[in-house]
């Protein structure tokens, strides 16, 4: 039996698409907010498509502020932007 791949929803397209194509942002605790590359970061997550369109339409709606309850800094943004390269 083939092994089930895990699948997310983008949290601004609402596609739902394998864990792999998608980045995930997490808040923790202390409300600190970071870019989780390993997908395992403990805390509140949410997921965006890697693609440049996407995250620049969840900072210019503060889509992921709402979502994550904080605000979040340009420079993680930025730190998206750059992994999707």
């Amino acid at each position: 039996m083939a092994k089930k791949m895990p699948e997310r929803t983008c949290v601004i397209t609402r596609e739902k698409t394998l864990k792999k194509d998608l980045i995930r942002v997490v808040r923790d605790k202390e409300g600190n907010v970071s870019v989780d590359t390993t997908g395992k970061a403990n805390g509140r997550g949410a997921y965006l498509k890697k693609d440049a369109e996407v995250i620049e339409k969840a900072r210019s709606t503060k889509a992921l502020e709402k979502i994550l309850e904080v605000t979040i800094p340009d420079q993680i943004y930025d730190e998206l932007l750059s992994n999707i390269k």
